[in-house]
């Protein structure tokens, strides 16, 4: 090309340049934001650490291709959100039920995801017939023992070497920091929690375990999670992190406290990861902050404004949240292994249906057509 030629070619570049400009309001944005499309969310935080989803049954049997699709293409760790939980992988005493559970290991082997198991030991979520004998009776502290033990074994070892981190004990904490009174501690004593992660080890002794809990973020609660991890620890028990669940809300817990919590647990020697991140946008119902299941509140027409929509301003604040918390994440990803949303789409959320059955909820990073918000484009500018 001749210098004229070159000449008259910049020349035109600089006035299709301007003419674009022009069309955008009025005011310039660089090129390389006007082309730039989002890498997934795994590339985006390669540096820092894994992202990941709670996926549900339909996603994972193939029920659900949209949602799986969105799956693959943006993580690269996974959470069962409910098929490894007691009451659907163990329904009865000499049954177990692996079909979602195999599928959901299988997805993830086959994407070369991080699996992980959740959850072995919860209050929750747990059959009756777990805590009583043959003539319906209490069991005696042996006897739990024994159960729990067979559970983790056959669970743990049916997917040793595949699954590679479990949530061994859940919840285990009230929000003032003591023991939570649940039926486990009340047969078996103190010491449940330190057995569990026994066993876990015993059955597959190359997998991460986990201790996992919400509002951490609340001092008394947080204290007392620190203190549990140091009785364990000193027991030699492998404890490899704890989970923060990190059910937030717009304007609560302060990022202050989030960042409070990681470095406060990470003091102690464990790792931390963020293990069900979603951001309520919904008008506090029940108790307005904890994230207990056993929770339920009386449904008004205030609880459940945004039925046909999120407003922007919310949308923006929902954005800005989602921000924050990642800022505090990426400063911290020295100790954080994993951040996990809990869930794929809006739709899939159980922040729908709890503490009130049927609201419709906004909290994850994808609308219920599986388009990302500006939440997403937000939290990976964070890692840009």
């Amino acid at each position: 090309m001749s210098g004229n030629a070159n000449a008259a070619h910049r020349t035109a570049v600089r006035g299709a340049v301007l003419l674009l400009c022009g069309a955008m309001l009025g005011g310039c944005v660089p090129l390389r934001t006007l082309f730039h499309r989002p890498p997934p969310l795994r590339d985006a935080f390669a540096r820092g650490f894994l992202v990941g989803a709670a996926v549900n049954r339909a996603q994972v049997t193939g029920a659900d291709e949209r949602g799986a699709k969105l799956v693959k293409s943006q993580y690269n760790s996974i959470t069962a959100e409910n098929v490894l939980k007691w009451q659907l992988v163990h329904p009865l005493p000499r049954t177990y039920d692996f079909v979602a559970a195999d599928r959901y290991v299988e997805f993830g082997e086959r994407n070369r995801m991080f699996v992980i198991g959740h959850t072995l030991v919860w209050h929750s979520q747990v059959p009756r017939w777990v805590f009583l004998d043959s003539a319906g009776a209490p069991l005696g502290r042996d006897s739990l023992l024994a159960r729990m033990r067979d559970h983790i074994l056959t669970v743990v070892g049916r997917y040793r070497g595949r699954v590679k981190g479990w949530d061994v004990v859940n919840e285990a904490l009230n929000e003032d920091g003591t023991l939570r009174d649940s039926p486990w501690r009340q047969i078996i004593g103190d010491d449940y929690i330190a057995a569990a992660f026994r066993y876990a080890h015993e059955a597959d002794p190359d997998a991460q375990l986990y201790y996992n809990d919400y509002d951490l973020e609340n001092p008394a609660k947080r204290a007392g999670a620190v203190q549990l991890v140091r009785d364990l620890l000193a027991q030699g028990i492998p404890l490899t992190a704890v989970g923060t669940q990190e059910h937030n809300r717009l304007d609560s817990p302060p990022a202050s406290e989030v960042e409070a919590t990681i470095t406060a647990l990470a003091a102690t020697g464990v790792h931390v990861n963020v293990t069900e991140l979603d951001v309520d946008v919904l008008p506090a119902a029940g108790n307005g902050t904890s994230a207990d299941v056993s929770i339920r509140a009386v449904a008004t027409p205030a609880t459940d404004p945004y039925r046909l929509g999120l407003p922007d301003s919310v949308q923006h604040r929902l954005t800005d949240r989602y921000a924050e918390l990642f800022r505090v994440y990426w400063r911290h990803r020295d100790v954080i292994d994993r951040v996990t949303v809990w869930g794929v789409r809006d739709g899939d959320s159980w922040l729908n249906h709890w503490p009130i059955r049927g609201r419709t909820s906004y909290p994850l990073l994808f609308d219920r057509k599986g388009k990302p918000k500006p939440a997403f484009a937000a939290i990976e500018r964070v890692a840009r």
